[in-house]
């Protein structure tokens, strides 16, 4: 009884988180369609706990047809290891940019919590193509809900190998609790406000 009313609880929090939210998805929307035209929404496959596939939302950062090029910027990748990342993507729009580096683009994934696809605290899902090629000890992420916020993200996760980035995530599921949670949230929380900050200045 004790479980099922924490996840009650649980629940509302990530609604009132999304009520909270709201405003700022629809002014993050519009200008997503104002400077990039209609298709406000990126959804991608990604694997979940113990393996399961779910499709994961995310504003659209990046130009339509994006993942049909990154065959095009292999050279440009800056991640080893079975994963694509560049941290400035020649594939992200005006505005896209902007709303990957602060982070304000994982907002539509509040939907995946409330569906019980993600945490609000968790390793970073990553695309079923990728997932595939994980060793057999980095699939040990996969053993708690993937989620919206990652303490990679604190570890300087551009300047990490790849090993470095499941290594973090496996000690995460080791130390998991819900104060550890609430301290990385907090931690998270002022990180991106630094980034929006900064990305904001580059912008005036």
């Amino acid at each position: 009884m004790k479980l099922k009313l924490t996840e009650i609880l649980y629940r509302l929090f990530i609604v009132v988180i999304c009520v909270v939210s709201l405003p700022f998805m629809i002014i993050i929307g519009a200008a997503i369609m104002i400077f990039s035209g209609s298709q406000i929404i990126f959804s991608q496959l990604r694997t979940g706990y113990l393996g399961k596939q779910f499709l994961m939302y995310k504003f659209r950062t990046m130009r339509k047809g994006a993942a049909t090029e990154q065959r095009n910027f292999k050279q440009l990748n800056e991640a080893n290891g079975p994963v694509f990342k560049i941290h400035n993507d020649p594939r992200f729009t005006r505005v896209g940019k902007f709303f990957a580096h602060t982070g304000l683009d994982e907002l539509p994934q509040l939907i995946n919590v409330l569906r019980g696809d993600m945490a609000l605290i968790g390793p970073r899902p990553l695309p079923v193509s990728e997932a595939g090629n994980l060793k057999s000890w980095q699939k040990a992420r996969n053993t708690v809900k993937p989620g919206i916020i990652s303490p990679w993200i604190l570890e300087g996760y551009h300047k990490q190998t790849f090993d470095a980035w499941m290594k973090s995530d496996i000690a995460y599921i080791k130390k998991k609790n819900f104060g550890y949670d609430v301290r990385l949230a907090a931690q998270t929380i002022i990180l991106l406000l630094r980034f929006f900050f900064k990305e904001f200045a580059a912008l005036s």
